[in-house]
């Protein structure tokens, strides 16, 4: 059972995770850390390959090679934007990927909510 590891999670990431994943049947565990991941927080990680972040996730050079020396070896964004990501710091160590879009439906909501 391989175990993932999201930073910043909040009550609703944990609901939709675990709902998918008993639904699905697909046999990960999780490990759910309402902290963000920063230099600090880094070592919760250690020896889970796959990390799930957020936007408000620190992930830099020093973070992204404190997670491949304690075996991380994918890192997940849950989010389109990256700018918090050393890509090139990542290069060779972590796989990274991404949410590709998201529905420009729910993006006019949100602007529209907020006037």
């Amino acid at each position: 059972m391989e175990t993932i590891a999201l930073f910043g999670a909040q009550d609703y990431d944990k609901y939709f995770f675990n709902k998918i994943n008993d639904e699905h049947r697909l046999g990960f565990s999780f490990k759910f850390f309402e902290k963000n991941l920063t230099e600090e927080t880094v070592s919760l990680a250690k020896g889970i390959k796959v990390v799930c972040v957020f936007v408000n996730d620190t992930v830099n050079a020093a973070v992204i090679d404190t997670l491949y020396k304690n075996g991380t070896r994918l890192l997940a964004l849950r989010c389109a934007g990256f700018n918090n990501v050393d890509l090139e710091a990542a290069r060779g160590k972590l796989s990274v990927v991404r949410v590709p879009a998201y529905s420009p439906y729910a993006v006019a909501e949100y602007a529209l909510g907020l006037m």
